[in-house]
């Protein structure tokens, strides 16, 4: 059984409201708005409902609560993230909503490959690997699938890398 369907996740056809919600994320304005508060509002709203995020709610957009160990403290940090199923297994694309810092998750997985990964009601603990350049293209076509926001954020985003992430169970 592979880490998506462990954990009950899967991505649903986005109503219109959740599509023009999607648009508006990847514009420029929308995209640093949220990258500058969702993460605060999402830990507000997991106080309500354990497990879940604004997105899910406004966009349709699953979130997963990725629990990793800081490069640099060693103190766990937690971030809701997109994941993107891909096989038996769950990517995460570093876009960081089109910011031009490399998102601080990368570097944690990069240092400290083991983590837990928690949707709702479900944590399992998890391997990250980042992945090679056949494989980066696949994902990524699978991630422009699941969200129009990562073409947008990719135009954006100059002398970086977008690095993309692999979670497999551990």
């Amino acid at each position: 059984m592979g880490l998506a369907d462990r954990l009950g996740y899967h991505h649903d056809n986005p109503n219109a409201a959740q599509r023009w919600m999607r648009r508006y994320a990847s514009s420029r304005f929308g995209a640093w708005t949220f990258a500058k508060t969702l993460h605060h509002i999402d830990r507000l709203v997991a106080r309500v409902r354990p497990g879940h995020t604004l997105p899910e709610y406004l966009a349709g957009l699953p979130m997963l609560w990725v629990t990793t160990t800081g490069a640099r403290t060693g103190l766990p940090r937690t971030r809701p993230l997109l994941g993107i199923p891909v096989g038996d297994a769950i990517a995460l694309v570093g876009t960081s909503f089109g910011q031009s810092k490399t998102p601080a998750w990368y570097h944690n997985l990069r240092a400290h490959p083991e983590a837990t990964v928690r949707f709702h009601d479900q944590v399992v603990a998890v391997r990250a690997r980042e992945v090679e350049a056949d494989e980066r293209e696949r994902i990524m076509d699978a991630a422009h699938a699941v969200y129009v926001g990562y073409a947008a954020y990719e135009s954006r985003i100059s002398g970086r890398a977008i690095h993309v992430i692999v979670l497999d169970a551990a």
